[in-house]
């Protein structure tokens, strides 16, 4: 732009609705938006987007036919007006009002949900640039033509202004392949995979339908699985129906046993039966062994993962067998040691694994004396268990006493919330 500097800062708010003159000073509308085509580290908002009275639609122009941006009106070089032409946005570029302005953004550091207040922009070498979005209150401000009194009392009431809240637009990139419907708006996915699925859940639930989908259909599998878990009951069959059915399966098959049998519970029965039905043979017939517990007994909050061993096994081989478990147990504390016929004879503990020699046999490490419950007993007796002998899981038998399950401590305080 001539007449201009070189670089100059400008809020986005300060530009939307100055009136848009000719270079005789003939008045043509108002500044509406600012279309920005995407992909660059500071993508370039190319094309002012101009109101007119005269015109139903919004019209355009390229930013380059701008001659000044002062005296609080944008003032376009001679002839610009005749390149005006009718909106249009492609599928990599957005609307800086429309689609970014109010807009919810993930803030990875804090993991909660931010707002876009304003948008700061660059002006460079005549090219107009984003900077950074502003999600603090000044952008509020600013908006609503507060700012200058606000900054004034503040500095004489405490000698100084509110601080910014700017996030660089390096950290800004799009959910999705369609970023006009899926604008990420926040640090990249791959910081959010560092959360943990607890704090991914809570900023699931604060954001609306469209951005909640978009976020759990860029998680991985497992994590999406860990985050599925921590999510509101309510939200949880609305997302797993946002994926394709193959990765759904996927997902199920990546949590516990026992916390997928509780999502499916929860399902219409005919929606169960096509998820069960995509599952993997094994994982499928340990998810449909646990559904056919009656509610409220302790083989319905058991689940399946556990290790159990013969008692003439090693120390060494239960080693191995930890190692060739893909995914993590719910609880590593116990190892079940089993006698003739598969039934229950002895536990031992992670503490022989890590203090006892790799050739002594569990038989001959194991405690004897196993507290358990069976599939049957009431989750109110199971309870009172752990209540009184404080362990961290407690193994589940049928009337053959082969274990079929066990329920942690996690397990038996879900199962227990609504009375605790």
């Amino acid at each position: 732009m001539a007449g201009q500097e070189t670089q100059m800062f400008l809020y986005f708010s300060e530009l939307l609705g100055r009136p848009v003159l000719s270079s005789g000073g003939a008045r043509l509308g108002r500044t509406a938006d600012l279309k920005v085509h995407l992909g660059e580290l500071y993508p370039r908002a190319g094309t002012l987007v101009i109101r007119r009275r005269s015109d139903k639609a919004p019209r355009c122009l390229d930013w380059g036919q701008i001659e000044s941006l002062g005296g609080k009106a944008v003032v376009l070089r001679p002839g610009a007006e005749r390149g005006l032409a009718p909106l249009e946005v492609g599928p990599a570029e957005i609307l800086v009002r429309e689609d970014l302005l109010d807009k919810q953004v993930v803030d990875t550091h804090g993991a909660r949900i931010e707002r876009v207040n304003d948008v700061h922009l660059l002006i460079v070498h005549g090219e107009l640039r984003i900077a950074h979005v502003d999600f603090g209150i000044r952008g509020i401000l600013r908006r609503l033509g507060w700012l200058r009194p606000i900054d004034a009392f503040w500095g004489w009431l405490f000698g100084g202004r509110i601080a910014d809240k700017l996030a660089s637009w390096k950290y800004v990139q799009p959910l999705a392949s369609d970023p006009k419907r899926n604008l990420k708006l926040n640090v990249t996915l791959r910081r959010i995979h560092d959360l943990h699925p607890s704090d991914i859940a809570d900023i699931i639930e604060d954001l609306d339908r469209a951005n909640r989908s978009s976020v759990f259909r860029a998680l991985d599998t497992e994590t999406a699985a860990e985050t599925l878990q921590e999510v509101d009951p309510r939200l949880q069959l609305s997302l797993i129906e946002t994926a394709a059915p193959e990765k759904a399966s996927d997902i199920l098959e990546s949590m516990e046993p026992d916390e997928a049998k509780e999502f499916l519970a929860e399902l219409p029965e005919e929606k169960m039966e096509t998820l069960i039905g995509t599952m993997e043979k094994p994982f499928r017939e340990r998810v449909e062994g646990l559904l056919r517990y009656e509610e409220g007994t302790a083989g319905s909050i058991m689940t399946t993962d556990f290790i159990a061993l013969d008692r003439d096994r090693t120390i060494a081989d239960a080693v191995e067998a930890f190692r060739a478990v893909l995914h993590p147990l719910e609880t590593v504390a116990y190892i079940y040691v089993t006698g003739e016929g598969q039934k229950l004879a002895g536990v031992v503990t992670l503490r022989h694994l890590l203090l006892c020699g790799r050739e002594e046999k569990l038989g001959a490490l194991m405690n004897p004396h196993v507290v358990t419950v069976e599939t049957g007993d009431a989750v109110g007796a199971v309870a009172d268990v752990f209540n009184k002998y404080k362990f961290l899981a407690v193994p589940v038998l049928d009337d053959q006493r082969t274990v079929q399950g066990i329920i942690t401590l996690q397990d038996i305080v879900q199962a227990t919330a609504e009375e605790l």
